[in-house]
């Protein structure tokens, strides 16, 4: 996500400094023109964008000299996918040195970041968020600020559980016209014509007919989302039994080995219990 972003901002004007863990991003967003940094301790950017896994990521950036470069001018945003709870006490810590920080997780995929559309949740003050905006709208289409430090966090995991339990739905749709001697493929465009229709069957339909689950979202951070948004609603006392069970299947298929691959692999998943369902009956 993060490369799709540094260009589009690239081509938009703005002048960028990257780091990143790897060397091959890097050198990519040298090649569109950015401007590399030996350390983060050396960034200049009053608007700093972290495009990272999860908190335990952000804290070690901010620990490998990022913290060191940052001051009152500066606005932290935090891009990644993380715990609200988690993401609430990292800016409580921030606010003790006077450093600004926005959650702004993303919506839309790769193709979303590459077509500069994305959907971004926002939390955090209105002051910081309107000196942000211009950026998000150079990589974003729908942008929303949705309250204090963590909400956009919250949004996002209502984003995953929907996300996930429409993966796993198609999933389950499938492998039962396939079981059933239907051709998927004309069951997936009935589908697409009517009200099953969704964003994430338009995207993931190719990944789920040809079983080529490259990853555009890992399964692995779709669990993590999914625990994040439990953990989340467990804070307020709210039962999402729908997500408790999308959460276990997503959790088998990381446990079978398939965490890497896309989470529309979740259907692998459902086929792996159709085959045990059948054998079983055979067995009887």
């Amino acid at each position: 996500m993060g490369l799709p972003i540094v260009n589009n901002l690239l081509k938009a004007g703005v002048t960028v400094e990257v780091w990143n863990r790897s060397e091959p991003a890097i050198l990519k967003a040298e090649e569109a023109g950015a401007i590399r940094l030996n350390s983060l301790s050396e960034t200049s950017a009053k608007i700093v964008l972290t495009v990272l896994p999860d908190i335990k990521e952000v804290r070690e950036v901010l620990d490998n000299g990022l913290a060191s470069a940052l001051t009152k001018e500066c606005v932290l945003v935090v891009m990644g996918t993380v715990s609200p709870v988690a993401m609430a006490t990292l800016a409580d810590e921030l606010a003790k040195k006077e450093i600004r920080i926005l959650d702004a997780p993303m919506s839309g995929g790769d193709i979303g970041a590459i077509e500069g559309t994305l959907s971004i949740m926002v939390g955090g003050d209105l002051d910081s968020y309107l000196r942000v905006l211009p950026i998000f709208e150079k990589i974003g289409k729908t942008i929303r600020l949705l309250g204090p430090v963590g909400s956009g966090q919250i949004a996002k995991a209502c984003n995953q559980v929907v996300v996930a339990i429409t993966l796993t739905a198609l999933g389950e749709a499938v492998t039962l016209a396939r079981r059933s001697g239907l051709d998927a493929h004309e069951v997936l465009d009935l589908l697409s014509g009517g009200l099953a229709n969704s964003q994430a069957l338009k995207i993931k339909r190719e990944k789920i007919e040809s079983g080529d689950f490259s990853p555009g979202g890992y399964s692995k951070f779709q669990l993590k989302d999914l625990n994040f948004a439990l953990e989340s609603a467990n804070e307020i006392g709210v039962d999402l039994p729908v997500t408790s069970i999308v959460r276990q299947l997503f959790s088998d298929l990381v446990e079978h080995g398939d965490g890497e691959l896309d989470h529309s692999a979740i259907i692998r998943e459902i086929e792996r219990r159709a085959e045990f369902a059948i054998n079983e009956t055979h067995a009887k």
